[in-house]
This record gives structure tokens, sequence and C-alpha cells, in this order.
């Protein structure tokens, strides 16, 4: 068995011609490109079992010879794929289980899951290879360019594979990071394999909600922070797509929690270890993370506040323009993320902190043996006291105030999500769904915050100069509610205090 690593990026086919005449591959070739086609059949069985393993079982024919590789386990990170590999030349097109180097393979393929093996889709790509040696690794990149097809269905393929042949991982990235600066691309966390059985499957592209990383009670604090941050990154990377062509609303909003989480364990790392990159990729984050909740307040404004009055009021045609005036910012902002050089920066962004994942931070961090259930303790138990006091402020409306319990709110129930494994589930689990509801208030009261600030930005639009009278209705309408949710979210936060806190025992 071997393990795999590389790095998948997805490519326009353009883009990828123009890269090939790039003086930089010349410069760094050990070896001349050498172009070949892959021609590949993916098995499984009729209920994809393989496939639901995380397995992938490929017949590949490659110039006269056949291969047959088996992959499975691994993980995928900011593009970075590393899978273990069983692979072994076999005689013709057909799966062949009676070699001797198949034995290994009967833990993962047993003799009954082999009967049922039948070909589900191919890959059919042409390949150009060549091995660089790039800050003494050598890193062999390919270009492939083809499609995945089913019996009824292909999808094209153009992508760069940088497959590491020796030296460190954060050198793959490095190495895409001067390719970025020739060619635009994004990273690809989807394997041709996966592909393939999404294209068998009708899969759809939608929103993609986080998910909380298994964690261990045995962890140290450095092995559960880094976890952390790469579930946070990928969480962020499988809405990105959406967020850039799609008019669903949901696929920014998914980006958006995914950079508040990663903000929180990148405070957490920051009080173990201070550090120059840290600090850099911080301040960065905190920065889209205001350009991206522009483009949210814009989006919530429009879906609920004034469609809701244009529907009701469906004549009035102050509102109209009020409405046509917030979808041209609205617009503005979208277009502003999607340009090209936005594009080309999120995905630089992702590369710095991938290098920065697989550098020297980390490998200090690995001399400490903190434990990670203290740490989480001694964190939970601050931002619990915080949201206590905050909460006990509230006998007024005070917008500073519920600006900062909106903030501990959000600290401490991402906190407790990331941690809540370490714990009793039961006890985190109920302790959770009462602070989801407080936040949820401290939503809604500041969506109306928001709102009220950009109607004053929308009354200075010379578009509006003739229908000043829908901003002041507009104003009316958000505002007869808060009262009712300010009484709402007193009883949410009287309910949340009668949890437990589920670290302590």
């Amino acid at each position: 068995m071997a393990v795999e690593t590389e790095l998948k990026l997805r490519i326009a086919p353009e883009q990828l011609a123009k890269l090939k005449r790039h003086a930089l591959l010349k410069t760094h070739s050990l070896t001349r490109p050498v172009t070949r086609r892959l021609y590949n059949i993916y098995y499984d069985t009729p209920k994809l079992d393989l496939h639901k393993s995380e397995m992938a079982l490929r017949l590949r024919h490659a110039g006269r010879r056949w291969l047959q590789t088996l992959k499975g386990g691994g993980s995928v990170k900011a593009g970075l794929h590393q899978r273990n590999e069983w692979e072994m030349p076999v005689s013709g097109a057909a799966l062949d289980f009676s070699l001797p180097q198949a034995a290994e393979w009967e833990e993962h393929l047993p003799q009954p899951l082999r009967k049922k093996l039948q070909p589900v889709f191919v890959t059919d790509f042409s390949r150009t290879s060549r091995m660089l040696m790039w800050q003494d690794a050598q890193i062999e990149l390919c270009m492939d360019q083809g499609e995945a097809s089913t019996e009824q269905h292909s999808t094209p393929i153009c992508e760069l594979e940088l497959e590491l042949k020796s030296g460190d991982p954060q050198q793959l990235f490095e190495l895409a990071l001067a390719i970025l600066e020739i060619v635009p691309f994004e990273l690809e966390v989807v394997s041709k394999a996966e592909q393939g059985y999404r294209l068998l499957s009708g899969y759809i592209e939608h929103p993609v909600k986080g998910v909380a990383p298994a964690l261990a009670r045995t962890d140290t604090l450095a092995d559960v922070l880094k976890t952390l941050i790469w579930s946070c990154l990928q969480h962020f990377q499988n809405n990105l797509r959406g967020a850039m062509g799609s008019d669903d609303a949901e696929y920014l909003h998914q980006m958006r929690v995914a950079l508040r989480r990663l903000r929180v364990v990148l405070r957490m790392a920051g009080k173990v270890s201070a550090d120059e990159q840290l600090a850099e990729l911080s301040k960065d984050i905190s920065a889209l993370c205001v350009a991206l909740g522009r483009i949210r307040e814009w989006d919530v404004f429009i879906a609920q506040t004034v469609q809701p009055m244009c529907s009701r009021m469906g004549g009035h045609g102050g509102l109209q323009a009020l409405l046509a005036a917030s979808e041209r910012q609205g617009a503005a902002c979208y277009a502003a993320l999607r340009g090209a050089a936005q594009a080309r920066e999120l995905q630089h962004l992702l590369l710095r902190f991938a290098i920065w994942m697989n550098g020297p931070y980390w490998q200090q961090q690995t001399e400490t043996v903190l434990q990670a259930q203290d740490f989480a303790t001694s964190r939970l138990r601050k931002l619990a006291k915080r949201f206590a006091r905050s909460g006990q402020q509230l006998h007024t409306v005070d917008a500073a105030q519920l600006h900062a319990l909106r903030i501990v709110a959000k600290k401490l129930r991402y906190s407790a999500e990331f941690f809540a494994a370490l714990y009793d589930k039961q006890k985190a689990r109920s302790f959770l769904a009462a602070l989801s509801e407080v936040q949820d208030v401290l939503g809604q009261i500041n969506d109306v915050a928001v709102a009220h600030r950009l109607l004053d930005e929308l009354a200075a639009d010379a578009a509006l100069d003739g229908h000043q009278e829908a901003v002041v209705l507009a104003k009316g309408w958000i505002a007869h509610d808060l009262s009712h949710q300010l009484s709402v979210l007193r009883k949410t936060i009287q309910r949340f205090n009668k949890q437990s806190a589920f670290w302590e025992k």
C-alpha cells in the first residue's frame, strides 16, 4: 500500500493552454513533458457499496498496460487529496484478484462483494505530465483534459494535478501559489471518481452546512485546533463555487457561517501561541467577513423587508422604486465578489492558509501536550460568564449592548458546537438548542438595525428623490415588531439560563 498525496486544481481549457507555454514549467522541469491517453473503468456494486465506504476501484488502460487500482481512506484538505492506494498490473481489460498482490485487498474487497462488481462509469482523458523540482521537492505536474461519462450523461474534465513524489505537502501549495500568479484556477475538492459518481446519481449542487468534525477526548489541543480549522475551510470551499455563480443566497450565508466559525478557532489558536502569519490571516478573514456581510445585508433586507412590503402593497410605486434601488445595490456587491480579481484573491487566501497549516507554527505545537478538554473547559467557562453578564444588562434597548450580546452568543455557540464531542452529548444538545434560540432572536433584532441603516443609505439615492415616503413607510414596517422581539429575547435568555453547563463535572 502507498499513500498518494496530490493537489487538484480545476482550470479552464484556455488557461491550461496558457500555462503550457509559460517559462515556469520549463525552468523547473526535470523531464520533458509526456502526453498519453488514460482510459479508466470504475467498478462498484449495484448498491454502490464501495462508494458508500469511500473506496474507488479502477481499471486503467495506459498505452499497452492495464493497471488495477483501489483507493480509499485519507482526507481532502483545501484541495490536497491524501489517500491509501493499492495498485497492480493485470493482463487485460478485466478485473483480476488471483494475483499474489491482491491478498491485501481482501480486507476492503471481500469475496462476496467482488462477485457483485460491475462497471458504473468511465473517465477518458489526455494527460500531459512532467516532473518538476520545486524548493527541494519533486512534484509531478499533470494536465488532464477529457470527460467522465455514464451510459446516459457526461461531464468535462479539465484540471491540474500536482502529485508529491518527495518533499513536504507545503511545497505543493507553494507551487500552486506560483501558478496562480500566471493563470486563475480553483482548488478542487472533488476527485475524478467522485465526479463520476455524482454524474451517475444525478447529483445537483446545493448549499452545504458545516459538520462538526469527530474529536476524541484524548486529542491534544493542537490536533483539535487543526481539525477544526480544516473543517471550517472545507465548509467555506464547499459553498464557494455556488456563491460565485448561483442566485441561491444560502451559498453566501454558509460561507459567512464558515468564516465566523473560523475566526473563533483562530482566536483560540492565537491564545495558545502568537504567530505573525496567523495574525495576518485573521486580519484578512475579518476583512472578508465584512465584505460578505455587506452582500448578505442586502439579501436579507430585500427578502425580508422590501419584497414582503411590495407583495402586500403591490400598487405602491415608491416601494417598487425602493425594491429596484435595493436590487441594484445588492447586484453591485455580488459583481464585486464575482469579479476575476476577487475570485483569484479567494484562491490565494486558501493557499496561504494551507501553507500555514503545513508550516512551522503547527510543528512547534506538537511539542506541547496540552489536552483539548482542559482548554475547552476553561474557554467555555469564560464565554459563558461573559454571556451571562451581557444578558443581565438588557434592561433598556441599547444597540451597543445588543450587539455585544450577539457577538458573545456566537462565540459561545460555535465554541460549544466545536467541543461538544468531548463531553456528554445529551447535555450539550440541550444547551446548544437553547442557545440557538437566543441567537436566532438576536439575529432578527440585528436585521432590524441593519435595515434602518440601509434605508438611510437608500434615502440618499437620487433614484428615490421622489419616493421618500417609501423610505418612511419601510421604517415604520420594520419598527412595529421590535418591542415584541425584545420581549421574546428576554424569555429565550431565561430559558437558556436554566441549562446546565455541560462542560462541568
